[in-house]
């Protein structure tokens, strides 16, 4: 019943230390407390998904009252720094299609906006039936937590946002057919892959393609979490949607059935070429509705606002801007 599901955090309290946590209707028990013996981070719980997921089960179910605390005296950081974190671009129909009409993306820029809408969906219904998902690998620096302001850094002009689904891996997964691919997920999160649109094509090198460590690598542009939503309560990832607001205005809101490849997918293309390993990520692509067709791109003092229907949690994120000319790093408070 969904008035049963949990999801898995990071937790501190004031200046104390980070500890694993249960999250369940809007409360928090530390895991030390419903399993003394648990791992003291989550990265080790979920390296040991098929043991730990069940024994969590098991001590949610008979947990004590009074281990629960409000969610709000606590902060909820980074669930775990994944060792890999893949992205899947441009996997959302409508998103690509936005992004060729809006942009006149991949030589369209001739045509009129009908013709290149005609075009996209052309190239997407061909995908679809005979393409492979597009996966990119991040830099772990890239990685943060929603309790971090996002620093947009000065010699960046266009910061866009991209809320996403993220899969955690819970088993082992190397060439995993996609009818078998979702009994290696552990969970599901939230993740917000925040894009340089400026920097996703070089003038200079045009036949290279995209430079996906300019446009997607600067510090804190892979938000993850709050909390991890166990796969057994969501039955279908491909029927979970989509909310992101900014600054209280809905920007993006879309289901995921509008995946060109869906988890599954993905997840049999990935271990196709890589060794997936529990506690690894994948970021399945972002929905249409970014910057990019809205002109308007982040600033200072935005906050943004991301949901999934399904997934326990909302991710907040506030933006801050980088000081021009500092010399070192901005460390936001």
């Amino acid at each position: 019943m969904m008035s049963d599901i949990y999801a898995l955090g990071t937790f501190s309290e004031g200046a104390g230390g980070h500890w694993p946590g249960v999250i369940r209707g809007g409360r928090v028990a530390a895991l030390a407390k419903l399993i003394p013996v648990a791992p003291a981070d989550l990265l080790s719980v979920f390296r040991q998904w098929e043991v730990w997921g069940a024994r969590i089960d098991a001590a949610v179910a008979s947990a004590q009252e009074g281990w629960w605390r409000p969610e709000g005296e606590l902060v909820a950081h980074l669930p775990c720094m994944p060792d890999n974190l893949f992205g899947a671009g441009a996997n959302y129909r409508k998103h690509v299609i936005e992004l060729i009409v809006d942009s006149g993306a991949g030589g369209t820029g001739h045509l009129s906006p009908e013709e290149r809408r005609a075009y996209g969906e052309r190239e997407m219904d061909q995908r679809a039936a005979s393409g492979k998902p597009f996966v990119w690998v991040a830099a772990r620096s890239s990685i943060a937590g929603p309790e971090r302001a996002l620093v947009l850094p000065h010699d960046i002009q266009q910061p866009d946002w991209e809320l996403e689904l993220a899969v955690l891996i819970g088993r082992r997964a190397r060439r995993v057919p996609a009818a078998r691919a979702l009994d290696h997920v552990a969970g599901y999160m939230i993740a917000n892959d925040i894009t340089a649109r400026e920097l996703v094509t070089r003038s200079d090198l045009k036949n290279l393609g995209m430079d996906w460590m300019a446009c997607k690598g600067s510090p804190g542009f892979k938000i993850l979490g709050p909390y991890v939503t166990p796969a057994r309560f969501v039955a279908d990832p491909q029927k979970l949607h989509i909310r992101l607001s900014l600054n209280g205005e809905v920007m993006q809101d879309e289901g995921t059935d509008d995946m060109i490849f869906g988890v599954a997918q993905i997840i049999e293309f990935v271990s196709a070429h890589c060794e997936l390993q529990p506690g690894d990520v994948i970021m399945t692509g972002s929905p249409s509705g970014n910057g990019t067709h809205y002109g308007r791109f982040l600033r200072d003092g935005d906050e943004m606002r991301g949901e999934i229907d399904g997934l326990v949690g909302a991710q907040v994120v506030r933006c801050v801007g980088e000081p021009v000319g500092s010399g070192k790093a901005f460390e936001a408070a």
